[in-house]
């Protein structure tokens, strides 16, 4: 399965216990799914976990089994398609009271006073319309509406739980979406989606310690290719004062680091100063190579005095 599956299936197994976060997150299941109220209560969707947590709902909160169906409808491109069905006028209206659904109105935000049922509302929504992409590939999380109000209403919530979330147009959809891999980790907690938290954490922590160490590689393979790249010059150079001035033009100083770097090309500054008689610092011997340098600049200009 995906991770997406996974994570909702984690989702249909965690039932409220309290009866007002059943109804908060029943009514995210009405208000996020093709529900039809004739007067009896026409529940559809794609997703059949959502119409079995449907169900759970309905019996535990009214004691009323309801059918599920599977249908396939032209709108929905005939793909199956999961009818959860409440046959009994009277509970149908009892659901809707419960949740202060009417006709006129969506959310009422008296059913999400409190923090918990918050929580509910956002598993019921996510566990309807949301998805969340693996996150070893990429970092994204998304609640799908066909109506604006619903997006909005889910933002707010999520900004509740100081999570800045985004919606985009996308063809009929309201999106509501968040690209940072912090902000869907507690997004997961949000919901309660804690096992699927810990396996994203987890990825988080791999691929931070990858970048960290690609980073780390980067700049260690810079530094030397800097660092072979001086070395080069100052062997071009050595070489260019050799030919044309000859090292007896040196002073002894100049001339031992010459000599030295033309043995031993590939040490670092540090080994070539143990090395020299008497020994010099890291600082005393890059002075005594820019000193060099600066040398055959001069010769390739036509100056030939000889710096100390």
């Amino acid at each position: 399965m995906s991770f997406s599956s996974d994570v909702k299936e984690e989702l249909v197994q965690q039932v409220p216990g309290a009866r007002h976060c059943r109804i908060a997150e029943l009514t995210a299941l009405l208000l996020s799914c093709s529900t039809e109220w004739t007067p009896y209560i026409y529940l559809r969707t794609e997703n059949f976990r959502v119409a079995k947590k449907f169900c759970i709902f309905v019996y535990r909160l009214f004691g009323v089994p309801c059918q599920v169906r599977v249908r396939t409808y032209m709108e929905h491109k005939n793909a199956t398609v999961y009818e959860a069905v409440v046959l009994d006028e009277e509970i149908s209206k009892q659901i809707r009271q419960a949740c202060k659904l009417t006709p006129e109105n969506g959310l009422n935000y008296l059913v999400i006073q409190k923090d918990c049922c918050k929580r509910a509302f956002l598993r019921g929504v996510f566990l309807s319309s949301g998805s969340v992409n693996n996150p070893e590939k990429s970092y994204h999380f998304e609640i799908a509406c066909e109506q604006l109000w619903l997006a909005e209403d889910i933002r707010e919530i999520l900004k509740f739980f100081e999570i800045e979330a985004k919606i985009v147009q996308r063809k009929k959809y309201h999106v509501v979406y968040l690209k940072e891999g912090s902000l869907i980790v507690d997004a997961l907690n949000v919901m309660e989606a804690h096992k699927a938290l810990m396996e994203m954490e987890n990825v988080r922590i791999l691929k931070d310690v990858r970048n960290q160490t690609n980073r780390k590689v980067n700049c260690d393979i810079a530094n030397i290719n800097k660092t072979l790249t001086a070395a080069q010059r100052q062997l071009e150079d050595i070489r260019y004062i050799e030919q044309t001035k000859g090292f007896g033009s040196l002073n002894k100083g100049l001339r031992q680091v010459a000599e030295l770097r033309l043995q031993e090309p590939e040490l670092s500054l540090k080994e070539l100063g143990e090395l020299l008689e008497p020994k010099v610092s890291k600082s005393g011997v890059n002075h005594r190579l820019r000193k060099l340098s600066e040398l055959a600049d001069e010769i390739r200009q036509g100056k030939t005095s000889i710096s100390d």
